[in-house]
């Protein structure tokens, strides 16, 4: 199945008819053959469509794994490009099966809208972006600066906070989508962007002269980004969660999507248990056992996403840091398949 952009579709009607529906999430999927999935409108390495038009980036594998796990076809999956302020009403409505698209992790998304995060992806933090020849060197030194941010997202909350800690005057120059925020800052409207570091690293790339812009060293937020799904499927909640988990266990144990067969054969009891050898633990989430082969040989491992649209391997160049494994001085750490 092609890639496709799916306009949204919010209401109150949509919403009725599927909470009258009585169906799970994953009978719903399996039934219309396809992953409905929430990405960005747009940001490089993450969610960002090629020149082809098809879906690419490290948000988007995420989906794709899913959609393999569930199907065996990573291409069964529709994608639903969504503003930070429409995202969470797609998914409580039903619009959406699955949001994927740099989300951060809080209590009060986690409890007061009824969204069930289960797996971080990625360990961020919010940077601010200026222009080199301001000589800005801290951002400390943004007291009074007109600073470009997106509505309806924590940066715009860590942002007030940040300044109101360090007495500092905010300027905010704020923007409902990400393509207008950037455009701002590009034009000279805003003396600073700000964002998770991640998206700076992104956003950057896309600007009119990239190298006319650096990253200050402050981190001023802890941003645990991943997927999320409407609370109360517990089966589809399992699934998004042990999904990813799958992808960091099989970096763990080396298996990778070219050796993925060969395997399959190891001796190795936790290797044989992620490959659904021994045991029955995709039929206890709904799925097959070879649910993580079909996650694995559609996308790679962890690492292996990782690498490929944001990391050593990709135009962002950004290093694993907190995102590498427990095992090699980072914090990624999945649970244990048993």
């Amino acid at each position: 199945m092609r890639n496709v952009i799916v306009p949204t579709i919010v209401g109150a009607v949509l919403s009725l008819s599927i909470a009258g529906a009585g169906a799970t999430t994953l009978e719903d999927v399996t039934a219309k053959g396809f992953l409905q999935c929430g990405v960005n409108t747009g940001l490089l390495g993450f969610a960002a469509p090629d020149d082809a038009g098809d879906w690419k980036g490290f948000d988007v594998d995420f989906c794709r794994a899913v959609a393999a796990a569930i199907f065996d076809d990573p291409d069964a999956v529709k994608y639903t490009p969504l503003s930070a302020k429409d995202r969470f009403t797609a998914l409580q409505s039903g619009e959406i099966d699955l949001l994927s698209r740099n989300t951060t992790w809080t209590m009060s998304r986690d409890t007061a809208l009824g969204l069930a995060f289960g797996v971080v992806t990625y360990y961020d933090g919010q940077g601010f972006m200026v222009r080199s020849d301001d000589a800005i060197t801290s951002a400390l030194e943004l007291s009074g600066a007109a600073v470009c941010v997106q509505t309806g997202t924590t940066t715009e909350l860590n942002l007030a906070d940040y300044f109101s800690r360090n007495k500092m005057e905010l300027n905010p120059v704020v923007f409902e989508k990400l393509d207008e925020a950037t455009a701002a800052y590009d034009s000279g409207r805003c003396d600073a962007w700000t964002t998770d570091a991640s998206g700076l690293y992104s956003t950057r790339l896309v600007l009119s002269n990239p190298d006319d812009h650096i990253i200050l060293p402050e981190i001023i937020s802890k941003e645990p980004l991943g997927p999320v799904v409407r609370q109360g499927d517990e089966e589809w909640f399992n699934i998004m969660k042990w999904v990813g988990f799958a992808l960091l266990n099989a970096e763990g144990f080396g298996v990778k999507q070219a050796n993925v067969d060969e395997m399959m054969g190891s001796d190795d009891p936790k290797v044989r248990r992620l490959l659904g050898e021994d045991g029955s633990f995709g039929e206890n989430i709904g799925l097959t056992n070879d649910w993580a082969v079909r996650a694995i040989k559609a996308v790679g491992n962890y690492g292996e996403i990782f690498d490929r649209n944001i990391g050593i391997d990709s135009q962002l160049q950004i290093a694993r840091g907190l995102n590498a494994l427990w095992t090699r001085g980072g914090i990624q750490y999945a649970p244990p398949i048993r």
